[in-house]
């Protein structure tokens, strides 16, 4: 039996996945967790990943390994392979100052046409901007700028600051084209950017322009090297290129053009699989590659799964029984409206909004009807970022439901009936670390596997116009 392993390096842990080559299965786990907080010394990580690598046995007998990651973090090196300092993770928003400064300094449309995205505090080079005029001292030392996952696989392949080669990092189009000074048409980097962000050259006063080290990026297939040849590794295992954690896990699903990937967690994203770019000068889509050599235009919301906790806990009911009351309501909810802006949101742009519940009669108000309210309002925003993906020429024939409340029967229908494209929900998987198992295959045998996903639910297509309807006219009145 042929192994690969596929590993997801996200916020908050870190999770290994081997598989069987031949078909995919599923062999062995292993999982550690990763501290909390906005900025992290990425040395925690490394030690997380080889914690995890060895909850799941080792990597002695894998053939090939590929790295999924958080996007955006700036992991910042010096000349030696040292970390200047604790990364910014991509929900760290102090940056959200320089962000509006580049925009104001490059220009939207420019951002868009040159690197796809417009940037936001995620992004990398706000980040490295809010470095140069918070932390001088500490960018005047940047040598290479690295991702999560670029990182990781560098020391992987035995590199960092007892072997600082920073020519030898690697990183992806998907990563890449998150950090806002990448083209994923050209697959170039836009290096005035990167100064430009750094407040160097021509655009600062810190002497002359000196080129910043930044990861080659390798197509889908490529191989990035082999292990370091430690004890619990093998010199033999190669390493893939690694990706960023949405184009992971779209390669996890097995997704291919036509699918669209809405994925409710914490927030939420829709995100779909493309073979054209995308480039919103409003900012609201993120114009980003995936891992298979196409596009991934991306739409963030900050309400998704907490609205459900929310109204659940208001209800004193958990959300199997959130899920039971919102079934025995009529699509509409008997006019109750929810628009779940419970922490401000990014899609519509509206960081100071709040929550509103309108449209309650005396009859309309009921537990069955608020409950499906919540429901109905966490997808219908989640209909407005499909609706701002597909505006980009995107074509959606299938979407892929995931994350924790997929698995409700109750959003699940009542997907069904926000959307006007079938809906498919796969069961529970670590899709991101599965999707890097994909790559390491891919690496080790040239071509891509198709491996099959289960499916939990594939509710009939049954829209009903009313509850998108009413949800837009009353979010006139909730700005």
């Amino acid at each position: 039996m042929t192994l690969v392993a596929g590993v997801d390096s996200s916020t908050q842990s870190c999770k290994v996945v081997v598989r069987d080559i031949e078909t995919g299965a599923i062999v062995r786990t292993g999982r550690a967790p990763h501290p909390v907080g906005t900025e992290v010394d990425p040395d925690l990580w490394w030690d997380a990943l080889l914690a995890a690598i060895a909850d799941a046995g080792g990597l002695a007998d894998v053939a090939a390994v590929s790295i999924g990651g958080q996007q955006h973090g700036m992991v910042a090196l010096d000349a030696g392979g040292r970390v200047i300092r604790d990364a910014l993770l991509w929900n760290d928003t102090r940056s959200a100052q320089a962000a509006l400064d580049l925009i104001d300094e490059v220009g939207a449309a420019e951002f868009a046409e040159r690197t796809g995205s417009v940037p936001v505090a995620s992004f990398t080079l706000t980040k490295l901007r809010w470095l140069a005029d918070a932390e001088p001292a500490n960018a005047a030392r940047v040598a290479a700028v690295a991702l999560p996952h670029d990182w990781l696989t560098w020391r992987l392949r035995g590199f960092g600051p007892h072997n600082p080669i920073l020519t030898e990092l690697t990183t992806d189009r998907s990563d890449a084209s998150g950090t806002s000074y990448f083209n994923p048409v050209t697959n170039e980097y836009d290096y005035d950017l990167v100064d430009r962000a750094l407040r160097r050259g021509p655009f600062g006063n810190s002497g002359d322009r000196s080129r910043i080290i930044l990861p080659k990026v390798l197509n889908p297939g490529d191989v990035a090297g082999r292990l370091d040849g430690s004890p619990e590794f093998s010199k033999e295992t190669l390493v893939g290129a690694g990706a960023g954690d949405n184009a992971g896990a779209a390669l996890g699903l097995g997704a291919s053009t036509g699918d669209v990937v809405i994925s409710i967690g914490t927030s939420g994203t829709v995100f779909a699989v493309t073979d054209t770019p995308s480039r919103d000068v409003t900012g609201t889509v993120a114009g980003f590659a995936d891992a298979a050599g196409g596009y991934l235009p991306l739409v963030a919301t900050l309400n998704a799964a907490r609205v459900l906790d929310a109204i659940a806990r208001l209800l004193a009911v958990d959300h199997d029984a959130l899920g039971t009351l919102a079934l025995e309501a009529e699509p509409g909810a008997g006019g109750a409206v929810l628009h779940p802006y419970f922490e401000g949101e990014r899609t519509p742009n509206l960081p100071n909004a709040t929550a509103t519940l309108s449209g309650l009669t005396l009859a309309s108000t009921s537990r069955e009807n608020l409950a499906r309210a919540a429901i109905e309002g966490m997808l219908c925003g989640l209909a407005d970022g499909l609706d701002a993906v597909l505006a980009q020429g995107v074509t959606a024939s299938r979407l892929l439901l995931v994350g924790g409340s997929a698995q409700n029967p109750a959003v699940s229908a009542i997907a069904a009936q926000v959307f006007d494209v079938p809906v498919v929900v796969p069961e529970p998987a670590e899709y991101v670390a599965l999707g890097a198992a994909v790559q390491a295959a891919w690496a080790l045998t040239g071509e891509r596997p198709t491996w099959p996903i289960t499916v939990t639910a594939e509710p009939a297509v049954d829209v009903r116009p009313l509850i998108r309807e009413q949800y837009a006219i009353r979010e006139q009145y909730s700005r």
